[in-house]
């Protein structure tokens, strides 16, 4: 039975989450697919939808998307196996890598072909705010809007290059903090209820075709260095015959003009192979995000202080050239297929 044929929603697997079931009887137990939230379940579901049924049908088995209120519920949920596999963003991968026993084996690759995408910083088009210093010498004086604690553009990115090089902690720097989607964020914005906000160049593509009307109230002041497309994660101790269906699926995805168009309203034109270490430069700015907070403490004592530090240094060293060979490792793969 597809997806659009689903007319009930079970009961919530953990809180705050919900799980759009079908009557249908299957051979097999569903297979179950953790979506993130970037934005409501009721916009996300219907985009889903038909990419769902395809990957139900190649499975000959249900697909039964899962939805939560915030990230952490997906990770959640792949850690007591209520999921299969999720899509997630790169922060939430890794909290699912580390903490919830999943492991990357794909990912998106954009419509546009963009090589990843970019956390923002907006506004309203008629604020006073230009720029990340005038937000932080207001700072005070203004409600923001800060993204989900696991969300790469909305929360690690920014909490880097806005806030901890600069020596500032978001959560009581400002007025009053919020943290919300991306979708919420960019509305709270266009609406003069939060004066500045993180949001991220795929979620204002979006803005722009469903809401062009709240994306023109919108003014970008900060733009961050690229960030790697979206990881699909699945749970380790999946059966390697199942683990063998969804690559076969997976990485042939797109290649129909009906995929195609599936996959366009979900920005994507397809999924390219990964590895645990796409996660690489996201742990790197989780560090160096961990070492600026330490560098700022001064309830630390000069000897704490440089103790610390310097095992930030090793431990930055260690993954600095675990990013070299991976690299190295990636470019001779590409020179082998290319030969």
């Amino acid at each position: 039975m597809s997806f659009a044929s689903f007319r009930r929603l079970s009961l919530p697997l953990i809180a705050g989450a919900t799980l759009l079931a079908s009557p249908f009887v299957a051979a097999e137990e569903p297979l179950k697919f953790g979506i993130i939230s970037t934005e409501s379940s009721q916009n996300m579901a219907p985009l889903w939808a038909p990419f769902l049924d395809d990957l139900s049908d190649a499975l000959d088995r249900e697909v039964e998307p899962f939805f939560a209120t915030d990230y952490a519920a997906v990770i959640q949920a792949m850690r007591f196996d209520q999921i299969d596999m999720a899509w997630y963003g790169n922060k939430s991968a890794m909290e699912a890598v580390d903490r919830a026993g999943g492991e990357i084996f794909a990912q998106t690759v954009a419509a546009n072909g963009a090589p990843g995408y970019w956390s923002l910083m907006i506004t309203h088009r008629d604020s006073d705010l230009e720029n990340v210093d005038d937000v932080l010498a207001n700072a005070d004086e203004l409600i923001f809007g800060n993204g989900d604690p696991n969300s790469t553009s909305g929360f690690l990115v920014p909490g880097y290059y806005v806030f901890a090089q600069n020596g500032v902690d978001a959560a009581t720097a400002f007025k009053r903090t919020l943290n919300s989607s991306h979708e919420t964020n960019a509305l709270s914005v266009a609406n003069g209820q939060v004066d500045v906000a993180t949001f991220n160049t795929e979620s204002m593509e979006r803005l722009e075709a469903v809401h062009p009307d709240k994306a023109e109230q919108l003014k970008v002041i900060w733009k961050s260095p690229l960030i790697p497309s979206d990881p699909l994660v699945w749970r380790k101790n999946l059966s390697e015959e199942l683990k063998g269906e969804l690559r076969d699926f997976l990485y042939a995805y797109g290649e129909t003009e009906q995929q195609q168009a599936i996959l366009e309203a979900l920005q994507w034109s397809g999924f390219d192979p990964s590895t645990n270490d796409q996660l690489l430069p996201i742990r790197q700015l989780e560090l160096f995000k961990e070492r600026a907070q330490v560098a700022a403490d001064e309830s630390l004592s000069a000897e704490e202080r440089e103790a610390a530090l310097a095992e930030f240094d090793a431990r930055l060293d260690e993954l600095n050239e675990r990013l070299e060979a991976a690299e190295a490792a990636k470019a001779d793969a590409s020179l082998a297929q290319a030969s």
